[in-house]
Order: C-alpha cells, then sequence, then structure tokens
C-alpha cells in the first residue's frame, strides 16, 4: 500500500495532494483547492511570486496609455529585469537556474523560479528577501517544491502550439537573448541593494 501511495504523489491519480502545487509550486485554485498543497520547509527553489511585472501588463502590447510597445522595449525591460534578479539572487549562492513566468492567470503571473545549487543558500536568500521591496512592491518569496522545471514547462508553449494562450497552468517560460545572458561570475559580494528596484 504504501509503495503504491509513493508511486502516485503529486501525479493526476493522487486523490489526496495537488498535482499541479507538486510540479508547479501553484495551483489556479490557491487556498481553496480540495487537494493539499505540501509547502517544503526547505528546497533548493525559492519562488518570488508575482515578481515580474511587465510594461504591457494591462494589454499584452500596448502601455499603460494604450499606445502600441515596441516588442525590443518590451524584451529589453524584461532583460533589465532578469539581469537585476540574477545579480542580487546570486549574492546568496550559486543559481541552478533562473525562470520567470510569462503566463497571464493570477497565480502564475510574473512568478520568479530561482533554484540554488544547495538548500541552505535558497534558506539564506529566503531570510534576506523577507521584508524587502521590489520597484515598490513587497517580495512574496517561500520555498517552492519544483526541482525539475522540465515537468514545470509547457512543451507545447516551447514548439509554439499552446492553444491554451498566456491562461495555460503549465509555466510559458520568458527567454532572454543569448547576448544577455547572465554568467555564475557576476558580483557575489553582499552589499545590501543593486542597481535597480531593491530595497530593505
Amino acid at each position: 500500500m504504501a509503495e503504491h501511495l509513493a508511486s502516485i504523489f503529486g501525479t493526476e491519480k493522487d486523490r489526496v495532494n495537488c498535482p499541479f502545487y507538486f510540479k508547479i509550486g501553484a495551483c489556479r485554485h490557491g487556498d481553496r483547492c480540495s487537494r493539499l498543497h505540501n509547502k517544503p520547509t526547505i528546497s533548493p527553489t525559492l519562488l518570488l511570486s508575482n515578481m515580474y511585472q511587465r510594461p504591457d501588463m494591462a494589454t499584452p502590447g500596448m502601455d499603460l496609455n494604450g499606445q502600441t510597445m515596441d516588442q525590443k522595449k518590451i524584451q529589453e525591460h524584461f532583460e533589465d529585469f532578469y539581469e537585476d534578479m540574477f545579480e542580487e539572487l546570486s549574492k546568496y549562492g550559486e543559481i541552478e537556474s533562473l525562470n520567470v513566468c510569462d503566463n497571464l492567470a493570477d497565480h502564475m503571473v510574473g512568478n520568479v523560479y530561482v533554484q540554488f545549487r544547495e538548500e541552505e543558500e535558497a534558506a539564506a536568500a529566503l531570510k534576506a528577501l523577507s521584508g524587502r521591496f521590489y520597484a515598490g512592491r513587497p517580495i512574496i518569496v517561500d520555498f517552492s517544491p519544483v526541482t525539475d522545471f522540465r515537468e514545470a514547462t509547457c512543451r507545447q508553449y516551447e514548439e509554439n502550439t499552446c492553444n491554451r494562450g498566456g491562461y495555460c497552468n503549465f509555466m510559458h517560460l520568458r527567454r532572454i537573448g543569448s547576448s544577455r545572458r547572465p554568467s555564475a561570475t557576476l558580483s557575489t559580494s553582499s552589499g545590501s541593494c543593486s542597481r535597480r528596484g531593491w530595497r530593505r
């Protein structure tokens, strides 16, 4: 019996534990979900909820004044944000993976997932980020159960064939250009703030 339960844990067959929370670290039902969301007490992965604010968030491709936005500027805005995240988060340890969701659903919009090499590094980052602000907004950070982003990512989106659009329940990850890809050699000193939106 225990072996059977272990084999279905976090899958659609598991009627007790939420498979979406287990795979993605977020669930569209939130606290109203009929299945359990087993929040880890330690993990190498952190979720910074709704952290990235697209400049065309209200209407994709348009700014807040209803003017068309250049896709190049939108991408530049994202890459500046990504670089800022990487620079700040790498102060706490070696980053294995840094992912930003491009989904539109409330439970995933702007979510940032950072996976450190060691759980202790993630714990240090969690402690340091709690109570801080970015771009005038409080940072909501917690451990995430996600350790395999291949399971969490929408394969159809990767192939440009997802028909659920931004409301898909699997991660639609924004990509950065190869010329802007940060390396682990960025500053890892523990200063109090980086150059953009970070505040204590």
